[in-house]
């Protein structure tokens, strides 16, 4: 079974280090990986949350584009898109706004964030607070859903977002599929080992404390000259160094082999100046970032190869979403007035199978159990660490009916087990 994998940068500005080693290197490495069907855009729907300017906009979405692709990024194999030509997704954010409850929505870092932030202002606390701020976590839970992606390469700081993803997707689930599941459980993917890339004063790399070291823009030049702005101790050359918890030595873990990581630290335990390990840095960034810059720079050069590429994506991407769309509506009643008499009786026909059931409980793990038409509990299930592993053994099932493994209790006899089983066989 293929895994689908989903990423997207916000395009409202140029991308920088910790873009390329947190998201889009990681993302092209997956999409490369047999049986991962990718998803990759530019997530111009969600700049506007945060930037009214518009040339602005539309010049870091040509600049994310061309990155993923001199990064390596094969449009032939993977979905490359932008947010905004795929007009399902604004219509699907809407039908989940509308089962998502306020109070998830209060609790999002950002929101959060914005409130603690006016409030020490003295000002009230949704004063800089606007409706795309807000409910921002549902259009990314729509982006996600359209295309019912396995995994989502994320930041820590965007775990919480995937969390709720898999929240509203439970409950629309629970309130309009009758048994079937529309949607999957996505996971959050983070990579253990590089995290978050550190920014020049040690704070997380992030354009708002304009600590970034850009990735293509400037040239070697601005390289340089970034990576010399790098805060360091105030030891000498010939001076033992610790390197541990050094912006400068963990900028150089994101694009060392295992081997290049020890000899860094053994060299600065040994007096290395910090002078010369920028400048060991400085090579062993534009080793591998100098050969992408002149793909980049023929890219940005032509927008209109640039253009054909996305709109190709965009129709490769509509082609899944149009018609998973039309389902959705018909599942929320916005159906045409010629389909009310067979919708009834498909109605009535459901509403006589047994259903499973999956949920999450509050340890945090994943369950099933199987509900007789009448309602009665026949099966329960054992506790899932991860949603997917439930729904493939309620699957499995479903097809095969009650095998000897099947991680579940009997409540109900083997008689109505197998009867209820047998009905979606039927069915």
């Amino acid at each position: 079974m293929s895994q689908r994998v989903l990423t997207g940068i916000t395009t409202t500005g140029t991308l920088h280090l910790g873009n390329y080693v947190g998201a889009i290197r990681p993302a092209i490495e997956a999409s490369r990986a047999p049986g991962v069907e990718s998803f990759y855009f530019m997530a111009d729907f969600h700049a506007l949350i945060k930037c009214d300017e518009p040339d602005r906009i539309a010049r870091s979405s040509r600049a994310i584009a061309a990155t993923w692709l001199a990064a390596g990024l094969d449009p032939a194999r993977v979905v490359l898109y932008r947010q905004s030509d795929i007009p399902e997704i604004p219509e699907l954010t809407w039908l989940l706004t509308c089962v998502t409850a306020k109070g998830q929505m209060n609790r999002a870092h950002a929101y959060k964030a914005a409130v603690d932030a006016a409030t020490a202002a003295g000002e009230e606390p949704d004063a800089h607070v606007t409706m795309g701020l807000f409910s921002y976590p549902v259009l990314m839970a729509a982006d996600i859903l359209m295309f019912n992606a396995h995994r989502v390469p994320v930041g820590k700081d965007q775990v919480q977002h995937i969390e709720m993803t898999r929240d509203i997707a439970q409950r629309f689930n629970h309130l309009f599929g009758q048994g079937q599941a529309f949607f999957v459980l996505p996971e959050a993917q983070v990579d253990a080992e590089m995290d978050l890339l550190p920014g020049l004063d040690g704070r997380k790399m992030s354009k708002s404390y304009d600590n970034v070291i850009p990735l293509f823009e400037g040239g070697s030049a601005a390289l340089k000259d970034a990576v010399a702005r790098i805060v360091t101790d105030s030891k000498l050359p010939g001076e033992a160094k610790d390197p541990d918890g050094q912006a400068l030595v963990t900028l150089y873990d994101a694009f060392a082999s295992p081997e290049q990581r020890a000899a860094f630290r053994a060299a600065l335990r040994a007096g290395l100046g910090w002078g010369e390990a920028k400048q060991q840095l400085v090579a062993l960034i534009e080793g591998q970032i100098g050969p992408m810059r002149a793909r980049y720079e023929a890219l940005m050069a032509n927008p209109a190869e640039l253009e054909a590429i996305l709109q190709a994506g965009a129709a490769r991407a509509r082609a899944i979403a149009v018609p998973f769309l039309k389902t959705l509506r018909a599942a929320v009643g916005l159906r045409p007035y010629t389909d009310g008499a067979t919708t009834a009786v498909a109605k009535a026909d459901k509403a006589a199978l047994p259903v499973f059931k999956q949920y999450r409980e509050a340890d945090g793990k994943f369950y099933f159990k199987l509900l007789s038409a009448a309602g009665e509990l026949l099966l329960q299930s054992e506790a899932f660490e991860q949603g997917r592993d439930a729904g493939q053994w309620v699957a499995r099932l479903k097809k095969d009916g009650l095998v000897a493994e099947a991680p579940v209790l009997r409540e109900g006899s083997d008689a109505d087990i197998a009867a209820a089983l047998a009905a979606f066989q039927d069915a």
